[in-house]
């Protein structure tokens, strides 16, 4: 085993996430720097290590927008194995020529033994572990597998993947937030009115039935990327940017978030999409999409509201809403400031003053109150909008740039896993005692009515 060499070891590799994020997200990271990596593909299905290569090749094609030209596919193998056995993962291991990156691309219950068998073998020097959400199935499991997890690792070496945290447009929240004067003083409950994080897409399943079936868009998004996406938001200035005071201030957020007025029936909704036309594309109702079993009762869109129990943010509504199908991409970051009291001779009412970043345009908009451009005593609304310059990685690359530097800042430390499920939980409880309804909306539709 060479000392400077990583092996990116994949369990569960013949599943979609792998070709369609983590292999271009690879190729975008070593198309900028220089790793020394292996790629060991695994599953319990057959394959050559020439499909393997394939595979890879064309997953990279994928990440080409990010380099300079082709760049060399780096070495690989396949190995069909069982990872939840003992023996054959210690074939693995042995296998891999740098030290092991263990990618658990896996549900949580196999993610589990695996996590089991690993605590019974002597594992090589400078074993990471890269685990997929979700991370467990509930609090209970959460709390479960980070015990077993801490019996075959340090924390300091273990890294829940949270590609939302790869999004160089998240990552804009701290310049934004922490270096502005113009900001910095107003970001509080005094001056703003409520905080809203969505992520509204236009596709459908896409063949993921199996998976999202058994989570639902509360668990897929709002318990994991935007619960996330609200600590960075809404958490104090650190010292300073490292993976000890980001993440502290992150988890101190999370420890205080609750749902609102801990009222889980009044501050939440879910819905999920009948048959439409989305784009030009019909989809069927979700209940007859493949893999679906329409007696769970599956939503495709929810939207729970929360407060932040800080001096900082108490009283104000963050309303968190994820959902599928939906007319339009939506994925913003919006922060909805107060009306200032009316001044006579001024006539008109804008909406609110508004601070809207965009995730997926890389845009920061900044919506003002001003004098009309016709009648200089009736307000408007000005809007000035900058461009965020593209990340140079993809999210999946940033990510997987940390785990191979040893560096867990953008990883999700495991209290703030368990802080996560701990927050939804009385969501979930609500939901499957049927105490809030489970709602209907057009494919292709904004969502259902008076949402």
């Amino acid at each position: 085993m060479t000392a400077d060499k990583v092996t990116v070891l994949i369990l569960g590799a013949g599943g979609d996430l792998t070709k369609r994020l983590l292999l271009p997200g690879l190729a975008s990271l070593l198309a900028r720097y220089d790793y020394d990596v292996q790629v060991i593909g695994s599953g319990i299905g057959e394959r050559s290590d020439e499909e393997w290569a394939q595979v890879i090749r064309d997953s990279f094609a994928e990440g080409q927008e990010h380099a300079d030209g082709d760049q060399p596919l780096p070495p690989s193998r396949w190995i069909t194995a069982d990872a939840t056995d003992a023996d054959q993962l210690q074939e693995l291991l042995n296998a891999c020529d740098g030290a092991p990156v263990i990618y658990f691309a896996l549900p949580p219950a196999v993610t589990a033994k695996v996590c089991a068998a690993l605590a019974h073998l002597d594992l090589p020097e400078g074993t990471r572990l890269a685990l997929e959400k979700p991370f467990g199935v509930d609090l209970a499991s959460a709390r479960k597998l980070n015990r077993l997890i801490s019996r075959v690792l340090p924390e300091e070496d273990v890294y829940r993947i949270d590609h939302f945290l790869g999004m160089s447009t998240v990552l804009n929240i701290l310049g934004l937030r922490f270096t502005n004067q113009l900001l910095e003083p107003v970001w509080n409950a005094g001056t703003i009115d409520r905080v809203e994080i969505v992520f509204d897409e236009t596709l459908g399943l896409e063949g993921r039935g199996g998976y999202y079936d058994s989570a639902g868009a509360l668990v897929d998004m709002l318990q994991s990327h935007l619960l996330e996406v609200l600590a960075l938001v809404a958490m104090e200035a650190p010292p300073r940017v490292d993976e000890r005071e980001l993440r502290s201030n992150a988890a101190q957020v999370l420890r205080n978030t609750r749902v609102w007025k801990d009222d889980p029936v009044a501050a939440s909704h879910r819905a999920r999409y009948s048959a439409g036309t989305v784009k030009g594309r019909k989809l069927p109702s979700y209940a007859d999409e493949e893999g679906v079993d329409r007696s769970r009762e599956t939503e495709t869109l929810a939207q729970v509201t929360f407060e932040v129990n800080t001096q900082r943010w108490r009283g104000v509504p963050f309303v968190l809403r994820s959902g599928k199908a939906i007319a339009e991409y939506s994925t913003e970051i919006r922060i909805v400031f107060k009306p200032v009291p009316p001044i006579p001779g001024l006539a008109g009412s804008p909406d609110p003053d508004r601070i809207v970043l965009d995730l997926l345009a890389g845009s920061v908009l900044l919506e003002l109150t001003t004098n009309g451009t016709g009648d200089p005593f009736r307000l408007e609304q000005a809007r000035l909008e900058a461009q965020e310059p593209k990340g140079e990685l993809l999210p999946y690359g940033q990510v997987l740039r940390g785990i191979l530097d040893g560096d867990p800042l953008l990883s999700v430390r495991g209290d703030i896993a368990e802080e996560c499920w701990r927050i939804v939980t009385p969501v979930l409880d609500a939901w499957r005692a049927n105490r809030v309804p489970l709602e209907e909306y057009p494919a292709g539709s904004a969502g259902p009515e008076g949402w």
